[in-house]
This record gives structure tokens, sequence and C-alpha cells, in this order.
């Protein structure tokens, strides 16, 4: 049939190039059935977020340099390196011998390593119970702060402590709780024995947790609040109306909405279960001993730097990367099991 006989609609008829548009278009459109229904290509998805992709470019490229291109560095806890058997570091890496697992069979047989660990798992199980929830009872705290300003004023309080290094923090404990400091010498003014407790190994992991609080526990309260502001203040009334109190109030609305992220950042630290705390520890090693300041990222630091032994402290810190992240899988799993969901969906 020629198009003189097809049947027209007036509106056809009276404006022909938009039918002929019309039509292409419709010729043009993909099914709106099928599996497919819905989806974009590639093309067109990355034109609907390339602005996003542009800014995230820099932050991808950063990581990739400092995180994941290191990684390819751990082939050396294979080899007895040599990082003069070349022209440069990298360059030795081809020239230096492979022995296999003989790091790791060194690694398991020496006590020092071992003991390491037993301090790492020591202090992260301290911090752990002594610190992971002081954060959370200080937002709790703060959002229950009515005047705004107090409020203002507390959160600056507590986040100050965060932004000072590791040797002004020792230096100020040690200003309070060493032997010459404030607490000991008004101690013997008054006829008492004086204490130092910067150099006792028994109270040092109490001491270690201590400073970790006092340093960063302000600093974790920011994710707590950012989920309390998220908390409908209907929820709060209509509780009050039907008489509960601020006990049950907290214990019905305020936990619950801090359950996901209490469970995501639980799941995070028990990654991190085997980083304690590098620089703080180094800084108090002479003072209680290596006995008691010894853990996996000292022991890594001392036999790779000070020792150069840079194909033992490789496969020691490629020991503590693959621990870990099983630790993260472990716990994400369970998260997945309590209705959580962690750090990543199912």
């Amino acid at each position: 049939m020629s198009n003189s006989t097809v049947p027209r609609t007036p509106t056809e008829a009276k404006n022909p190039a938009r039918a002929s548009a019309a039509s292409g278009a419709a010729a043009e459109d993909p099914p709106r059935g099928g599996k497919n229904a819905g989806k974009l290509s590639l093309r067109l998805r990355f034109r609907r977020d390339r602005t996003l992709i542009l800014m995230s470019l820099p932050a991808v490229l950063l990581i990739l340099v400092f995180n994941y291109i290191p990684i390819l560095g751990n082939v050396v806890a294979f080899q007895d390196y040599d990082p003069y058997a070349g022209d440069n570091g990298f360059v030795a890496i081809f020239h230096s011998p492979w022995v296999g697992f003989e790091q790791f069979e060194r690694i398991f047989a020496d006590s020092a390593f071992w003991h390491a660990v037993q301090n790492t798992l020591v202090l992260f199980f301290l911090q752990l119970v002594l610190y992971f929830p002081i954060p959370i009872l200080l937002a709790l705290l703060i959002n229950s702060v009515v005047r705004p300003r107090i409020r203002a004023v507390a959160q600056a309080v507590m986040y100050l402590p965060h932004f000072f290094s590791w040797v002004l923090v020792v230096t100020v404990f040690m200003q309070i709780f060493g032997g010459a400091g404030i607490i000991a010498q008004t101690l013997r003014q008054h006829g008492y024995e004086g204490f130092d407790v910067m150099t006792d190994p028994e109270v040092f992991k109490y001491l270690v947790t201590a400073q970790t609080v006092w340093k960063d526990a302000g600093w974790g309260i920011i994710v707590f609040l950012a989920a309390l502001s998220s908390v409908s203040g209907d929820l709060y009334e209509a509780a009050a109306m039907d008489g509960a109190g601020r006990w049950r109030r907290m214990w019905h609305i305020t936990l619950p909405a801090l359950r996901p992220v209490i469970a995501l950042l639980l799941v995070l630290r028990v990654g991190d279960a085997l980083t304690v705390g590098f620089e703080q520890l180094l800084l108090q090693r002479q003072a209680v001993g290596v006995n008691a300041s010894e853990v996996l990222d000292t022991y890594v630091w001392w036999n790779g730097i000070r020792n150069q032994d840079f194909s033992y402290a490789a496969a020691a810190g490629l020991i503590k990367g693959v621990v870990g992240l099983a630790l993260v899988l472990i716990a994400n799993k369970v998260a997945h099991l309590m209705g959580e969901q962690g750090v990543y969906k199912k």
C-alpha cells in the first residue's frame, strides 16, 4: 500500500512533518517489555553520570597509585630480596632469588612474632571493650543537650584532641602521669610516695587505651550524631505521648536508629584488629620495653627498616593483610546473620 493510500488522522493530515517524526521516534525506541526493560546502555549511563565520574577520578587515581600498585611489591615476600641487586629498588626485584615460602616458615618459627601477635590482640580487645562504646555514649549525651550553643561547645571540646599529634598526646600524659608529672609531684609534696605510670609495663596496655580514648573518642561521635540527626522528632513525641520516659525512648528509638551504624563500624574495627597504633607505641617503646610495647606494626617496622630484612617484613605484613581481610569477611557475615547490611549487601 502506498503512502498516499494510508489513512491519516485529522492531526496527521494538518501536520505531516510531526507525524513523520513521531513514527521515526517510535521505530527507534527499544521495546519496553522483556528482561532488559528499563536498563540504560553503558554509553547513556556514562553521559548521565559523567560529572560524578570526573569528580571521583582524582580519588580513584590516588587509591590506585598509593594502595593497589604497591600491592605488587608483596612479591618480595617470596624472595630473598636484596635492594642492591640492581640499579634501583624496583629493578632489584627482578634480580633477587626466589625462596618460596621460606620467609613465612621463619615467621611462624619466631617466638617474637607470636609475642607481637599476642600484644596486638590484647590491645585490640581492650580498645574494643573500653574504647568502642564511648563514642556512642558521648553521642547520646550530646544529642540530649537541648541548647544548641552548649552542644556546639561540647562537640568542639571533644573534637579538639583528635587534631593533636601522638607526640603531643604522649607528652601531655607524661606531664600528668609520669614520674615527674603533676600527680606524682603533688603526692610527694604531701608526704606520699610518687608513681610513674609511663614506665610501668604492667599498666601500659591500659595507658595506651586511655590515650586512644582521649584523642579519638570525640572524633568518633561524628558518625553517630549524623545517624541520630536522621531520626524524626515525631517518633519521640509520639513515644512521650504514650507515656515512654527518657530511657524508654532511648532504648526503643535512639539505639535502633544507631544499630546499622554500630554494626558497620564494628565490622570495620574488627578488620583493623591487627592495627592498634604504630606511632603511639613506637614513641613509648623505650620507656616500657619491647615486651610490653611490641605489636605487629612495630615488629614489621623493626625487622624491615631497622634490620633491613625486607622480605621477612613483607611476609609478616602480607600475613597481617590476609588475616585482616578474613576478619572483615567473617564479621560482615555475622552482621548479615543479625539482619544488618554490614560493609556490603548480600
